[in-house]
């Protein structure tokens, strides 16, 4: 009995030190990980970098993670040409496969969002138009306010957003009213596609919602690299 005991004491002692060091491990990758990301995305500060699953140990030796989790603020894209840092960045990588001798981490699959201000699409849409929150009702219909001054004309309107072909955000003005020039031509002024690029490779835009704070981006894809 004295002997099963003994047994029992140095697999629980055992056991112990193997989870100690299982989370010693995840928490060092979670650090590295998150200091490769920050070095090829460019960042100013720091990702949070969450690896999920146990034991971790195991998952090395089998080169693939369960999921990772990676949430950031100031990711720099281009929105039509021009420079944005998208904020409140948050990807979750699915089957995670560890390659290039542990140099590279590339998901089957990842999912994620991320938001663009106001401020900085209408800086990257239309010039003489400016885009702003149009309250909860509009919001439900996934729409903005656009505040317009054209040559003689100053309008409000409201704008829809929209993906297009996973990688452009659509703007497209309802409601326009009767004006004294034709209607294309108001549109060639305010209407909008804006090509997002600069996203880590195999992410795409799969739809827009709006909020009080700007536009949020839901996106996915096959075969990310985060750090690529």
């Amino acid at each position: 009995m004295r002997a099963l005991k003994a047994l029992l004491g140095l697999l629980v002692l055992f056991g112990g030190l193997f989870v100690g060091a299982d989370r010693l491990a995840v928490n060092l990758a979670e650090d590295k990980v998150a200091e490769k990301v920050q070095s090829s995305r460019g960042l100013n500060e720091r990702p949070a970098v969450e690896i999920h699953g146990f034991p971790f140990l195991t998952q090395v030796v089998g080169k693939e993670l369960e999921s990772v989790d990676a949430t950031m603020n100031g990711l720099t894209v281009q929105v039509g040409g021009r420079d944005v840092d998208v904020t409140e960045v948050d990807v979750r990588l699915s089957d995670v496969r560890l390659e290039d001798n542990f140099s590279s981490a590339v998901a089957d699959r990842a999912a994620g969002s991320a938001r663009i201000s106001y401020q900085d699409l209408t800086e990257a849409g239309t010039k003489g138009a400016s885009l702003a929150y149009a309250g909860a009702e509009r919001a439900a219909r996934n729409q903005v306010r656009l505040d317009v001054n054209l040559t003689l004309v100053e309008l409000t309107l409201h704008s829809s957003v929209e993906v297009e072909d996973g990688d452009t955000v659509a703007l497209h003005a309802e409601d326009l009213p009767d004006l004294p020039v034709a209607e294309d031509v108001v549109r060639a002024q305010i209407d909008r596609k804006l090509e997002i690029t600069g996203l880590p490779a195999g992410l795409k835009l799969e739809k827009a919602e709006v909020d009080e704070k700007g536009v949020v981006l839901h996106l996915g894809g096959s075969n990310v690299n985060l750090a690529g």
